[in-house]
């Protein structure tokens, strides 16, 4: 019988490598073809095309890609960041069996409503609305049936081209390509394990409890590794402009909030929700932020935290060589890079900026410069720094969008200053009025880890 399972197994597996090489082939044909007549620039788009076509675990791999502006130059980081999985919804009858099986139980004993309807699906889980029985208003996450062992079917191919891949010599040895793939499958595997889900937004509400954010209660009675139950947000898109003024949202306000929940959660305990996209954001009717999926989370050292200090005063105060030294510092600059040549790289991008105010920089350019002569240089962050950087960078354009004057170096500078210096961060918030006024944030005495 074990024979005969290893056999299968063997089988499958070769089936879905010719079918990944029969994909990858077609797309580079149609790549060299486009060379041959004249056209070019369409890398990007057809790498996120590939990725698409090859399913869940490589749409996944691609969009942690983009979260690597160390590894893949902008043009692709663009492109991986809009990657998103389309896929038929599981049928009706096909999510009541998975929920009968992951819950152990009929799950119109949990659910007196339940919208067969999916409010999203993709090709790792869909999301449906439903009632409790004691009247609150949940959505249901459910894992797709099938997905874990097709996710791992893939990462033993992705380990196998790896290990591959760390003995061709040029430019991909500076990447530890073997490291890469064994983060990516801790990623994966997080992101389907909704226990780990609940347990991470627990930990993010109980961290941000004095900061106007809300992040819905897990429904525990409810939630298994394959359904997460949640309390229901009502509120309208982070980048909904139209709808966050149709609510009399005070949208500079939002911004510095947004601004200050992702520093506390930085700086002051360093675990982080490191997917800030517009879907996982919103702004409910009386002003507050809500934050929903903490399926992709990061987690910051104490070391890392202050040298991620010193490279965004260094870079806002365009003291390079000081950048320089701090990244030595992570062991992100080996003693090997020539000081002198990156500090004068560095010095020739951000010149445009020199001449500016804190309050009138913007930190995207800025990282972006860095990470253009980081590659330059074959030097790779560290994979929570990395996701930090994009996360920070994203908030930042999210918090622009909504407030065309904020500053994010600026408010960074005074969280940074304050947090050091004992006081209080001031959070803003909106007057009766309508004028803007601060509060101090409570933070923990020492921004401890747990």
């Amino acid at each position: 019988m074990a024979e005969g399972n290893l056999r299968r197994t063997g089988r499958i597996a070769v089936s879905r490598a010719l079918a990944v090489a029969r994909v990858l082939a077609r797309h580079a044909w149609e790549g060299l073809w486009d060379a041959l007549r004249g056209r070019h620039g369409g890398g990007p788009r057809r790498m996120r095309d590939t990725l698409a076509e090859l399913g869940p675990t490589f749409v996944k791999l691609g969009q942690v890609l983009s979260t690597r502006p160390d590894l893949v130059p902008p043009r692709y980081e663009a492109e991986l960041a809009t990657l998103q999985d389309s896929v038929a919804p599981i049928d009706a009858d096909a999510v009541h069996r998975a929920l009968r099986r992951e819950l152990g139980r009929d799950p119109r004993l949990l659910y007196v409503t339940f919208d067969d309807r999916p409010v999203a699906a993709a090709s790792i889980g869909q999301v449906h609305g439903a009632t409790l029985a004691d009247g609150r208003q949940v959505v249901v996450k459910l894992r797709r049936p099938g997905v874990t062992a097709a996710v791992e079917e893939d990462l033993v191919l992705m380990r196998l081209v790896a290990s591959m891949l760390s003995h061709v010599p040029g430019a991909l040895r500076r990447v530890d390509v073997v490291g890469f793939v064994e983060q990516f499958s801790e990623t994966i595997r997080g992101e389907l394990d909704y226990v780990a889900e609940g347990h991470n937004a627990d930990r993010a509400r109980a961290d941000l409890a004095q900061l106007p954010v809300h992040i819905p209660a897990v429904v525990w009675e409810a939630t298994t590794h394959g359904v997460l139950t949640l309390e229901r947000i009502e509120g309208v898109k982070i980048d909904d402009l139209a709808g966050l003024d149709a609510i009399g949202a005070d949208r500079p306000v939002i911004a510095r909030t947004l601004a200050y929940v992702y520093l506390s959660m930085v700086f002051s305990f360093g675990f982080f929700h490191a997917d800030p996209h517009p879907g996982n954001l919103f702004v409910e009717p009386g002003g507050r932020l809500a934050m929903v999926d903490f399926g992709m989370v990061g987690t910051v050292t104490p070391a890392v935290r202050a040298a991620l200090v010193e490279i965004v005063l260094a870079l806002v105060t365009h003291d390079t060589r000081r950048t320089v030294a701090a990244m030595r510092g992570l062991g992100v600059a080996p003693a090997s890079v020539d000081e002198d040549v990156f500090v004068e790289e560095l010095d020739r991008l951000t010149a445009s900026s020199i001449e500016l105010p804190v309050g009138e920089l913007r930190l995207a350019p800025l990282v972006a410069d860095l990470m253009t002569v980081s590659r330059r240089h074959r030097l790779a962050f560290p994979r929570e720094l990395a996701l930090l950087v994009k996360t920070v960078v994203m908030c930042e354009g999210l918090a622009a969008q909504l407030d065309p004057g904020f500053a994010l170096p600026e408010v960074l500078v005074a969280f940074v200053a304050n947090a050091l210096g004992g006081a209080a961060p001031q959070v803003p918030v909106a007057d009766p009025d309508g004028e803007h006024r601060a509060e101090p944030a409570v933070l923990p005495e020492h921004g401890g880890e747990r």
